[in-house]
């Protein structure tokens, strides 16, 4: 199979969505990758790694996409990038399509087969592909969230940690998945007071022991989270529902509740947004601000630092591609019933439920 790895075009974006490693594996298994030239430069990979494990070099996008059979890539397909996807076309990237209606009626007209990462499922039900992004998202949500509530970024002006004879900030982290897990981690690694909201018992008692019991945990409800937010310097929002949009946890009315200038980080920006007042935002412009409160909501954040991600990426989704590029794309989805969730869109339909449901909300 010819796979073909596109330089990522999104605002602000560094990974690429194969290393020279996942090359050499691909090759070894015969098969042909075409890299567009530049495609690794933001993650520190120059074009001559690729090649020396085997990769053809092309010029540009349209090129990559005219040859190659399986497009590889990080993030949802651009405008300019969908136009170039054909009928014969396996996509494979993240896609967050219940956020992004119009993006999936454009990937239903290509009529690509189009499998998200993000609904892959193992044989335990966990997220295999979304799961180092959301390791990466949940400590860049705590370190971000940080330096925004220092003074001249906008924020109250407090350390997280604090210092002896002064409080430290109050941190409290709504959903205790990945993101949950490695936001509190890094929150408390940096001193400062954590609550991880949940609405697992189980889960909850299993942060207790993953944590050491130095953070406390609570039963999320509507009226818990309301009462905590008068205390929290900084909110981590880390809700996921498998394919679907992330239900609101806080109200644009809510933030009148809260400390001015604290700071909510929507980690779930991706699938909508938990927060009703969040809206996407780049690294380059990370932040807005409502009714006093700043809202970092980046989209990509993983995306600022690529050389971690990128290897991180690779490591987990390189062998559904060697799968995908060994077997053909009917015969991986039979063999695999995770792989088979992964599927978003094919035939100019969207066929993963969760997505569909979202979608037809939405309208």
């Amino acid at each position: 199979m010819r796979i073909g790895v596109p330089r990522e075009i999104k605002p602000d974006e560094y990974r690429v969505a194969l290393t020279p490693a996942g090359v050499r594996e691909l090759v070894s298994h015969g098969h042909e990758v075409l890299v567009q030239a530049g495609a690794g430069a933001g993650s520190g990979i120059d074009d001559e790694l690729f090649s020396s494990q085997g990769a053809s070099i092309l010029a540009d996008a349209e090129t990559v996409f005219a040859e190659a059979q399986m497009m590889l890539k990080v993030k949802e397909p651009q405008p300019g990038e969908v136009r170039l996807l054909r009928e014969e076309h396996i996509l494979f990237t993240y896609l967050h399509l219940a956020a992004e209606p119009e993006l999936a009626r454009a990937l239903c007209r290509s009529g690509a087969t189009c499998l998200a990462y993000e609904t892959v499922e193992d044989t335990r039900g966990r997220l295999p592909l979304l799961a180092p992004m959301s390791e990466v998202a949940g400590k860049i949500a705590t370190q971000a969230g940080a330096f925004m509530l220092e003074k001249p970024l906008g924020g109250r002006g407090i350390l997280l940690g604090g210092v002896p004879g002064v409080a430290p900030a109050t941190v409290l982290v709504i959903g205790g998945g990945v993101v949950g897990l490695n936001a509190a981690q890094i929150a408390l690694g940096m001193q400062a007071q954590v609550y991880v909201f949940d609405r697992s018992l189980d889960r909850l008692r299993e942060l207790e022991g993953l944590l050491g019991g130095r953070a406390h945990t609570l039963f999320s409800s509507p009226l818990v989270i309301e009462e905590m937010l008068a205390r929290a310097d900084l909110v981590i929002g880390a809700v996921l529902i498998h394919g679907a949009r992330a239900p609101h946890v806080i109200t644009r009315e809510q933030l009148k509740l809260m400390r001015r200038h604290a700071v909510l980080v929507d980690v779930s920006i991706d699938q909508g947004g938990c927060f009703e007042s969040s809206r996407p935002t780049t690294h380059s412009d990370p932040t807005f601000e409502v009714d006093g409160i700043t809202h970092y909501c980046v989209t990509n954040m993983p995306g600022a630092v690529p050389i971690t991600s990128t290897y991180a990426l690779t490591n987990a989704t390189l062998p559904y591609v060697i799968e995908l590029a060994d077997h053909g794309v009917e015969s991986s989805l039979q063999r695999d019933p995770g792989l088979r969730l992964g599927l978003n869109v094919a035939g100019g339909e969207v066929l993963h439920p969760a997505v569909a449901a979202a979608l037809a909300a939405s309208g």
